[in-house]
């Protein structure tokens, strides 16, 4: 018997693809605007990154008037930086508000536009749906990036990814290599230190790394107050003296700086300084031990670049993550071969033939509010223009009958 065809249906609105902060920030818009939707989802919540794939201590690293969805924000008794805990429960109260119910465990399997129909089609493993507007909400961290290190294979211990890491507990006493220096890599060298265990944290690249706070403000609020004022470059130089200031030179402790300032790095190419919550002091008193990269890994440990050679208990791969769009966004050629909008922000949300995208502007949940107020209110005039059509053709069916 040959397979059945799945069942299609004609969605009255837009189809929304992934029901993290950016899909949910879409369908709020679009809610205010009196506009139907569907949401797919393709794990068994909202928000499933938070969810499932954060270390137990994740905080927001920005204070929390940053990190407000369109609409409606923070509880007032939420302390600056929320737990992931507070901004799941954000989440799930804000879908709750706007009455956003997404169609949960529906692997979006392939999207593309129909030129017949002029419709947008997008397959799961149960049904076909078709409308005229498709917003791709799957984001920058999709997947995690699974790095081929030589050797990995004949490692004795246990190999990691930080999607998976909930807890340096699971590591007591143990030494530990984390690769990858990033706020995820120097987070969870903390808090294996914190569970006694010897992180020994990989930092082949350049980084930035900043106090979250300056003088008792957010280093992310003083750097966009300064903006408004100052060159990017100006900023840059006030930022990394103050810095220099309270965490010394961090070249002396293996962690080398780029040439180009931190906030000017981030507008530019998406990556994010360090916010330090107390890894520096580790890293200064050698609790947490820098090394350099990476050449191959043994079956006890890892050889690196400098020469030396150390056995280790574990691997955690803090490598971050990135977009799968290329893997079912089919006949489009809008995104990159990474997955990221080829138009620049602020221009990256809108593409053609009722092409949208949100939670690709490296720049935060802001970044997402911005672009999901511009897809809502662009959507909802092309919307009201068929409804009054449709209304109009009604009419004159009546009228003639």
């Amino acid at each position: 018997m040959g397979s059945c065809k799945p069942q299609q249906e004609h969605v009255h609105g837009p189809i929304i693809i992934g029901a993290g902060p950016s899909g949910l920030a879409v369908a709020a818009c679009l809610s205010e605007h009196k506009v139907p939707f569907v949401i797919l989802e393709r794990s068994n919540c909202i928000a499933s990154l938070w969810q499932h794939k954060t270390y137990d201590r994740l905080k927001l690293h920005l204070p929390k008037q940053f990190c407000e969805l369109p609409l409606k924000g923070f509880p007032h008794n939420f302390p600056k930086y929320p737990t992931k805990y507070q901004f799941i429960s954000y989440m799930e109260s804000y879908a709750s508000h706007f009455n956003i119910h997404p169609r949960f465990n529906q692997t979006v399997e392939t999207a593309h536009f129909d030129k017949g129909s002029q419709l947008w089609l997008v397959r799961t493993q149960h049904c076909e749906l078709l409308s005229p507007w498709l917003v791709v909400a799957t984001g920058e961290n999709a997947e995690p990036v699974l790095p081929r290190i030589h050797g990995m294979d004949h490692f004795s211990g246990s190999i990691a990814h930080t999607s998976v890491y909930k807890s340096g507990s699971e590591y007591r006493n143990q030494k530990v290599l984390v690769i990858g220096c990033g706020n995820s890599g120097m987070e969870v060298s903390l808090d294996l230190c914190r569970h006694n265990a010897s992180p020994y944290m990989v930092a082949r690249n350049t980084v930035h790394v900043l106090p979250r706070e300056m003088f008792g403000f957010s280093t992310f609020g003083i750097a966009m107050a300064l903006y408004k004022w100052f060159p990017i470059k100006v900023v840059d130089k006030i930022l990394l003296l103050v810095t220099n200031f309270m965490l010394g030179n961090t070249n002396h402790y293996g962690i080398k700086r780029p040439k180009t300032g931190p906030i000017e790095l981030k507008l530019a190419t998406g990556k994010t300084p360090v916010l330090d919550v107390g890894q520096v002091a580790q890293i200064k008193c050698g609790n947490i031990k820098v090394m350099e990269g990476v050449k191959e890994i043994t079956r006890k440990g890892a050889k690196f670049m400098d020469g030396q050679e150390k056995e280790f208990d574990a691997i955690i791969l803090a490598t971050g993550y990135k977009s799968n769009v290329p893997t079912w966004l089919k006949g489009c050629d809008f995104f990159t071969e990474d997955g990221m909008p080829k138009t620049p922000f602020p221009h990256g949300w809108k593409g053609e033939q009722g092409l949208y995208t949100v939670g690709f502007t490296r720049r935060g949940i802001q970044g997402t509010s911005c672009d999901a107020i511009k897809i809502a209110e662009d959507i909802a005039s092309q919307w009201r223009t068929v409804e009054n059509k449709n209304q109009c053709n009604s009419h004159i069916i009546l009228l003639t009958s």
